[in-house]
C-alpha cells in the first residue's frame, strides 16, 4: 500500500512539472507584452523596453521558467503586472474563496447524487428510475449561466428569499455565509447530479447483480441489511473516482458562476489576469488549480484502494 501511494505521489508530480510547462509556455504565446500592460498604451517603447529587462521578460524563455518555477518552489509566486504586488496576497485568499463555494456545493450534489442513483438502481426500470435518470440528464445539459440567471431571478428577485451576490459582508457568520452561498451552489449541483447519479446507479445495479448479494438475499437478511452491509460499500467504488474529478471542475469550473454573482474567486480572478495580461497571476492561477485537481484524484485513488480489497491483492501480487 505504502508502495503504491508512492508511486501515485510521483507520477502526480511528474504531471505536475508538466503541467507548470504547459502552462508556462502557452503564457508566452499569448498575445501582449509584459512592460506594455504594465506601463499603459501611451508609454515609449524605451521605458517598455527598459521594464521588460527589468522584469527579466526578456531572458530566454528556459531561464524564465526555472526562475519561475524556482520562485514557486520557495512560495514566491511571482508580482501582478496590474496590482504592482504580490500574486499571493490576493491568490489565497480568493483560492479559500473559491474553495468555500465549491464546498458548499459539493456537501449538496454528492449526498444527492448518490441518494438519487441508488434509488433509481433499486426502482430499475420503474417511473422512479425513469424520472430521476431524466431529470439528471436534463438538469446537465443546462448551461451554468441559464440556469444561474433563472434562479437569480426567482428567488432573489421576485421571491427575495436569497441574496443576488455571493459575498457577504466582511465578518458574517457562517450561517451568513451559507446563505450568500446556497443560490450560486445551485447551479453547479444542476450540472454535476446527473453525472453522480448515472455513476452511483450503475454501481449499485452492478452489486445487486452479484452472487454476494443475491446469497446475502437468499439467506434471508433484511433488504435494509443487504443494502448496507453489502452492496453500498462496493456499488459507490466506482463514483469515488467521479466524485473527485468533479471537485477538480468545481474549482476550476466556477468562471461564470463567479462572474455571475459577482464573486471574487480564483474563477474571476484568472479570468480577469488574462484580460489585464497579468501573466503571473494568470500562470499561478490556473497552476494551483491543477494542484487542487491532482490532489483531489490522488485522494480518490488512495481511497479506492482502501475500500477494494481486489485491488490491494492484486498490487500485492
Amino acid at each position: 500500500m505504502l508502495q503504491y501511494v508512492l508511486k501515485r505521489v510521483g507520477l502526480a508530480l511528474l504531471t505536475l512539472v508538466l503541467l507548470s510547462l504547459i502552462i508556462f509556455f502557452a503564457g508566452q504565446v499569448l498575445p501582449g507584452n509584459a512592460g506594455r500592460a504594465i506601463l499603459g498604451p501611451f508609454a515609449s517603447q524605451q521605458a517598455v523596453v527598459a521594464l521588460d529587462h527589468k522584469l527579466g521578460v526578456d531572458r530566454p524563455l528556459v531561464f524564465q521558467y526555472l526562475s519561475w518555477i524556482s520562485g514557486i518552489v520557495r512560495g514566491n509566486l511571482g508580482t501582478s503586472y496590474q496590482f504592482q504586488a504580490p500574486v499571493s496576497s490576493f491568490l489565497f485568499p480568493a483560492l479559500e474563496r473559491s474553495l468555500k463555494l465549491a464546498a458548499v456545493a459539493f456537501f449538496i450534489v454528492v449526498p444527492l447524487g448518490i441518494l438519487g442513483g441508488v434509488v433509481a438502481a433499486l426502482n430499475r426500470g420503474r417511473a422512479v428510475d425513469r424520472v430521476i435518470s431524466t431529470t439528471g440528464l436534463s438538469l446537465s445539459a443546462v448551461p451554468e449561466f441559464v440556469s444561474g440567471v433563472v434562479l437569480i431571478v426567482v428567488f432573489a428577485i421576485v421571491l427575495k428569499v436569497l441574496p443576488v451576490t455571493a459575498s457577504s459582508p466582511p465578518g458574517s457568520p457562517l450561517l451568513t455565509q451559507l446563505r450568500y452561498l446556497i443560490l450560486p451552489a445551485i447551479p453547479l449541483v444542476f450540472v454535476l447530479f446527473g453525472y453522480i447519479a448515472r455513476m452511483a446507479r450503475a454501481g449499485t445495479i452492478e452489486a445487486l447483480d452479484s452472487d454476494y448479494v443475491r446469497t446475502a438475499t437468499l439467506k434471508g437478511l433484511p433488504r435494509w441489511v443487504v443494502i448496507r452491509r453489502h452492496m453500498l460499500r462496493n456499488s459507490l467504488l466506482p463514483t469515488i473516482t467521479v466524485v473527485a474529478t468533479q471537485t477538480g471542475y468545481l474549482i476550476g469550473g466556477l468562471f461564470v458562476i463567479e462572474v455571475l454573482f459577482n464573486y471574487p474567486g480564483i474563477g474571476r480572478l484568472i479570468l480577469t489576469a488574462a484580460d489585464d495580461k497579468d501573466f503571473p497571476t494568470l500562470e499561478a492561477g490556473v497552476l494551483f488549480i491543477g494542484i487542487v485537481y491532482l490532489t483531489a484524484t490522488l485522494i480518490a485513488d488512495v481511497l479506492y484502494t482502501v475500500l477494494n480489497p481486489r485491488i490491494r491483492m492484486e498490487k500485492a501480487d
